[in-house]
């Protein structure tokens, strides 16, 4: 058993020490903010994240983890430190690194000379020698700074921390790697050995592949549409080949979140500093952008004028089984349609309110009386919900589907209209057939 501080109680933060607890270790997760660490205290999980609550329930009436705002009490007899606090973008879309940089700064003053220092953040490559000079700067000495990048997915963060494809653990210094390696011990995962900055490029080029899958798939899909051919079955035959892999070949209204987004736009700087134009990352951005209004752009073409329509908002949350909504698909849906003179009104089983829309608490209270859905995000309850609920209870079944939720199995016999992502639409028992691609 090893004592730990975490540093930062965000959802790498949390997730990471609340895991760590539950190998063995003795952890102590610290912030700034003292709202949330009462919050902490009080067991109290302030992120939706499946399993998370009670596994940090369970840590803490083992007395595994605690929660703190006294950095010097979390720090002091620590063997290694976890820096897990965010870096947001900045407005060039480079990564702001002045929480690490506080961090640092704050934990120089107490941090004893064998204490290993472990980079979770995502940061951008150059960072750990960054660290280590500001480290060796307010406390006069040098230290072991390893970079050891997170693979967590916003809705199975749990799973992945037990069960990732690999550990990265990026360092110069033999004894600190060996005390990593030593750490993870009672984990199966492959391990695998880099230098820094190389472990800092691995969490970058990791998220940016994987968004450049989706905004490909999407590309793939407008061609779709064009030509009568259904994305869903040409992504079932790609995903089976084995070079190509299913995983984030499924078509919709772009990506979102805390990662992709802000990762994409940074790993793009990172590569303007070094006087290369990242041109296939930037067109991924524009693709995603652009994405994000293919409903929008649908419907007005089915009505002409959205003005006055009162529009069911199905999902807010970036994916399910969480509710974060940054960079979430909906909201720019949400404040594209109010731009164009409609009146939406959202749905989501997570997030319980948005500053600029109504949300009601049922799928059936916002569907009663709609003109049209629109769906966002594929949560059970919206991806699962009987095309009847749809028949009964809007003015008009027209439902615009931004995550193929439906297949067309589903729709034969009902009396729906209902347009898709790269797949022809279909316009119900009044005509049964599918409509004019749009």
């Amino acid at each position: 058993m090893r004592k730990i501080a975490v540093i930062g109680t965000g959802y790498v933060g949390l997730v990471t020490g609340t895991c760590l607890a539950s190998l063995g270790h003795e952890v102590t997760c610290v912030d700034i903010d003292k709202k949330r660490i009462s919050t902490l205290q009080d067991g109290k999980c302030p992120l939706h994240e499946p399993g998370l609550s009670s596994l940090m329930q369970s840590n803490l009436n083992e007395k595994r983890l605690q929660f703190t705002s006294d950095l010097k009490k979390a720090v002091q007899h620590a063997e290694a430190i976890f820096i897990a606090v965010g870096t947001p973008e900045n407005k060039d879309g480079s990564a702001d690194l002045s929480y690490v940089k506080t961090a640092v700064k704050d934990l120089s003053l107490y941090i004893n000379d064998e204490t290993v220092v472990i980079i979770k953040s995502t940061v951008p490559p150059g960072t750990n020698d960054k660290v280590r000079s500001w480290m060796h700067l307010h406390a006069g000495r040098a230290f072991q700074v390893v970079s050891n990048p997170e693979f967590l997915r916003e809705g199975s963060a749990i799973h992945d921390f037990f069960y990732s494809d690999r550990i990265v653990i990026g360092s110069k210094e033999t004894e600190a790697a060996q005390f990593l390696e030593d750490f993870y011990s009672s984990m199966k995962t492959p391990r695998l050995h880099t230098d820094p900055l190389s472990a800092e490029m691995i969490k970058y080029a990791s998220n940016a592949f994987l968004a450049a899958k989706i905004s490909f798939i999407n590309e793939i899909s407008s061609i779709c549409e064009e030509l009568g051919a259904d994305i869903e079955q040409v992504a079932q035959g790609m995903g089976m080949d084995r070079r190509i892999g299913e995983p984030f070949l499924r078509a919709g209204i772009g990506f979102g979140g805390s990662c992709f987004p802000k990762d994409t736009k940074a790993l793009v700087q990172v590569a303007k500093e070094t006087g290369h134009s990242f041109k296939l990352l930037s067109t991924v951005m524009d693709v995603n952008e652009r994405q994000k209004n293919l409903l929008i752009e649908k419907a007005l073409k089915r009505y002409g004028s959205l003005k006055g329509k009162a529009v069911a908002v199905l999902g807010l949350s970036f994916k399910p089984n969480t509710d974060d909504i940054r960079e979430s698909p909906a909201l720019s849906i949400i404040q594209r349609l109010q731009e164009l003179g409609a009146v939406p009104i959202a749905y989501d089983p997570v997030v319980r309110s948005i500053p600029f829309c109504t949300v009601v608490d049922t799928i059936h209270e916002v569907l009663t009386g709609a003109d049209f859905a629109m769906i966002c995000t594929e949560w059970p309850s919206i991806s699962d919900l009987s095309l009847e609920v749809y028949e009964n209870t809007m003015k008009e079944a027209v439902v615009f589907d931004g995550r193929n939720c439906y297949t067309r199995e589903d729709l034969e016999g009902r009396n729906i209209e209902y347009h898709s992502v790269g797949r022809p639409s279909y316009k119900g028992t009044r005509s049964n057939k599918p409509s004019s691609r749009l």
